[in-house]
C-alpha cells in the first residue's frame, strides 16, 4: 500500500473508495480507548476534522504530554517517523504529528476494508 503524502490526497483517496465515514469512526474509537475528550460528527468536513484534531494534538502535546504519547501508542504511530520530525515549532510539530495519526487511521481502515 502507497500511503497519501498529503492530507488532501489522503481524503481524495478515503472519499473515492467510500471509507472517509470508516475513517472518522476509526479516528473516534481510538480517541475514545486515548481517552481523549474528542469525538467527530460522521459528517464533518475534511477541512474542519483537521483543524480540530491539530488543535486537540496541540492541546495534548502542550498541556497533557503523557496523554498525547498514549493517543499516539493507541493510533499506533511510528516512532520512528515521529523522531524524524521538527519538534522546535509546536504549531508545525502538531500539524504534522495531525497528519500522521490520519494517515495511520487510513491504513488500518483500508487494510481492514481489502482485507475483509
Amino acid at each position: 500500500m502507497q500511503l497519501p503524502s498529503t492530507f488532501e490526497a489522503l481524503v481524495e483517496e478515503a472519499n473515492g473508495l467510500k471509507l472517509y465515514k470508516k475513517l472518522i469512526i476509526q479516528l473516534n474509537k481510538d480517541l475514545l480507548y486515548a481517552n481523549v475528550d474528542l469525538q467527530f460528527d460522521d459528517e464533518v468536513l475534511p477541512t474542519s476534522l483537521k483543524l480540530i484534531l491539530q488543535e486537540e494534538v496541540y492541546n495534548l502535546i502542550q498541556n497533557k504530554f503523557n496523554e498525547y504519547l498514549n493517543f499516539l501508542y493507541i493510533v499506533d504511530v511510528a516512532e520512528a517517523k515521529v523522531k524524524t520530525l521538527d519538534g522546535s515549532d509546536a504549531i508545525k510539530l502538531s500539524e504534522d504529528i495531525t497528519f500522521l495519526i490520519l494517515q495511520r487511521e487510513w491504513q488500518k481502515v483500508w487494510y481492514r476494508a481489502k482485507f475483509s
